[in-house]
């Protein structure tokens, strides 16, 4: 073992026929991608109603657009890390395995992760929201060009926007059912790379503790569920999630050759 010291957590393990994941800002950051909160995050530099509301992309299309679209260049420069490289091997190793980020880059996706619940969105993609047409960020970036003072409009009229969830909105219905139930089925629920500070997400650890998971934060400080998690590995996940990785590998194979 290379890190798993606890009797409990090996024990939990070997019988664990589901895996849910949560991951937030921490693990992007460590691909190079700003976080929003802690002591150096966008939030302290400006107001989330500047930049992330519906009303601010209405009022000041252009300054909103060009933010979106240098979040997305950072983004096009960036790389999975070795915590996302992780979690798709874990994937590969569970039977029922649920990945759900806050993230809105698409890095697990590229790292190859299926099936990622995405309860923020994805700031890669944008939609009409009159008649919900997709829109690549090459084709939103041309309509945009045309007029930057005004909102791109789809040929129907209706106006278009990123797919993310802005300040103020709900989160897609389909999307926090699915993390919800993913988290009650879990038997092992490991929360990376998020403070755990803002509701539905943060929700999410404390539902599968209280279905009977076995709850285990990935973060390099404490948060507002270390009080409440059966095992927390401090450090980064990129270090953290392989050695991890790597421990689950092993347990569950030596647990094949013991049941056979």
């Amino acid at each position: 073992m290379k890190i798993l010291k606890d009797d409990e957590a090996i024990r939990r393990i070997k019988c664990a026929k589901g895996v849910a994941v949560l991951t937030g800002a921490g693990i992007s950051a460590e691909s190079g991608i700003p976080i929003f909160r802690g002591e150096e995050g966008l939030w302290t530099k400006m107001s989330p109603e500047e930049m992330a509301s519906f009303e601010a992309f209405y009022h000041n299309t252009a300054i909103v657009s060009e933010w979106y679209q240098h979040r997305r260049d950072i983004i096009d420069k960036s790389e999975p890390n070795s915590g996302h490289k992780a979690l798709k091997m874990l994937e590969g190793l569970v039977g029922d395995f649920s990945l759900i980020t806050q993230n809105i880059d698409g890095l697990h996706q590229r790292a190859g992760s299926g099936s990622v619940i995405e309860l923020h969105g994805n700031i890669m993609e944008n939609y009409c929201i009159k008649c919900n047409q997709q829109y690549s960020p090459q084709e939103f970036d041309e309509i945009y060009q045309q007029n930057p003072e005004h909102i791109p409009r789809c040929y129907c009229g209706g106006l278009i926007r990123p797919n993310v969830v802005w300040f103020g909105e709900q989160l897609p219905v389909e999307c926090i059912e699915n993390a919800y139930q993913a988290a009650i089925n879990s038997d092992i629920f490991l929360v990376v790379g998020t403070s755990a500070y803002v509701a539905p997400a943060s929700d999410l650890p404390r539902l599968a503790k209280q279905n009977g998971s076995y709850l285990i934060e990935i973060n390099p400080n404490k948060t507002a569920i270390s009080h409440i998690v059966d095992l927390r590995l401090e450090g980064s996940s990129g270090v953290v999630l392989p050695l991890l990785v790597d421990d689950f590998k092993e347990i569950m194979l030596e647990n094949k050759q013991f049941t056979r």
